[in-house]
């Protein structure tokens, strides 16, 4: 065996997203020379590829010791550390790495990864102009510059790097991907979707392009652009709440927030169900989204059609039980939009007590069960705050 075309053919094999014949390369020059901390650097990235966390660090913290004055496996076990969701460990081997060798344009981008991870936009911006200085050809730098400068909400420079990024490698999904970016947050939704579509057409299973792609879409509707901005700009914190004793006019404010917040719900099932309809855009839409907004829809149709015939019925309880049906619009989109699984089962749970309470508000003649759970309906907005609080989503693996 010859243990440097052994290396070769695992780097080559890892870029080609074959681990597990990368660890089996790998290990073959371990078993003739146990201390090769190349192979050791090689094989924790090639170990955390398939999941196996605590033998990627492992490796990855025998290599730096093996060899803890080489720049390489400090920055290998950077790449290991951001893998496992530990960007703080990244950063802090990044830094290692660079005092060893400063001139290193990767290590930079890695250490610019690292920080954008933890929210640090401006040290982003300061390790890729540095990385950049190095390698001005490098285009994921270029992009890693453009998603700082986005979420900074700096549009015209985020704009200007990612076309860079996209002229330095136009193959680059991470480029076109901050490209999409930049485009939404310059407002302009049209190319922004078309940006998320070379994503999906480089790397189709990466998934938040498409949902990037469903956001980029419904953002071209314009009544749905005005609501969403509406119903951002009024959020209404709990702590409100707190001030009602004192302000008790501040009612119409919680009321006008919650109507914001469930016409834009209402816009967004619409926009959804007129995509998936679309030839275009169906295969977008083919999972949950489009069957809550059919759902959406059907419970706004079905709360107009109930309401007409209460008034023409003349029974008031059953006229409002029409209304709550129309609010259950909240609590679905709310369920339905709640990243963690725990927080939409508890959503969904309310929605079916409030369903109950129309119900028997119909079945016992009750006005007042019925407009109860209309208010409870709308004023969801509130409770998934609190549950989204309680049960936060899991963080997502950002792209590379």
């Amino acid at each position: 065996m010859n243990p440097r075309e052994s290396i070769l053919r695992a780097g080559t094999l890892l870029r080609m997203r074959r681990p597990a014949d990368a660890e089996r390369e790998l290990r073959g020059v371990l078993a003739v020379q146990p201390e090769h901390f190349t192979a050791f650097s090689l094989l924790g990235l090639a170990l955390v590829q398939q999941g196996r966390t605590a033998e990627a660090v492992s490796a990855a913290q025998e290599a730096v010791r093996l060899a803890p004055d080489q720049s390489y496996p400090h920055y290998m076990a950077g790449q290991v550390y951001l893998r496992i969701q530990r960007p703080d460990l990244a950063v802090t081997a990044a830094e290692t790495s660079l005092a060893h060798n400063p001139e290193s344009a990767s290590t930079w981008e890695l250490l610019a990864r690292a920080h954008l991870r933890l929210g640090r936009y401006r040290q982003v911006v300061e390790a890729a102009h540095r990385g950049l200085a190095i390698d001005p050809q490098e285009s994921d730098l270029v992009s890693l510059l453009a998603m700082a400068h986005v979420q900074l909400g700096e549009a015209e420079q985020a704009r200007a790097a990612a076309a860079d990024a996209v002229r330095l490698d136009p193959e680059s999904e991470t480029a076109h991907l901050a490209y999409g970016h930049a485009a939404l947050l310059a407002g302009d939704a049209k190319t922004a979707a078309a940006a998320f579509r070379e994503v999906l057409r480089l790397d189709p299973g990466f998934d938040p392009a498409r949902d990037l792609l469903v956001t980029a879409l419904k953002q071209r509707n314009p009544l749905y652009r005005i609501l969403s901005n509406l119903r951002g700009r009024f959020l209404g914190g709990w702590r409100m709440v707190l001030l009602l004793p004192a302000v008790p006019p501040l009612i119409a404010v919680f009321v006008l927030i919650a109507v914001l917040h469930w016409a834009a719900w209402v816009a967004e099932a619409v926009t959804v169900l007129r995509l998936a309809r679309a030839k275009a855009t169906r295969l977008l839409f083919e999972g949950v989204e489009a069957r809550v907004a059919v759902a959406s829809c059907a419970l706004l149709a079905a709360g107009v059609g109930v309401l007409a015939l209460g008034i023409a019925l003349g029974q008031d309880a059953l006229g409002t039980a029409g209304a709550a049906l129309m609010a259950l619009v909240t609590p679905v989109q709310e369920a339905t939009h709640t990243g963690s699984a725990r927080g939409r089962r508890v959503l969904y749970g309310w929605t079916g007590l409030l369903a109950v309470a129309i119900v028997a508000s119909v079945v016992l003649g009750s006005t007042s069960v019925a407009l109860l759970a209309g208010y409870a309906g709308i004023g969801t907005i509130w409770v998934a705050a609190g549950v989204r609080r309680l049960s936060p989503a899991p963080e997502r693996q950002p792209a590379r």
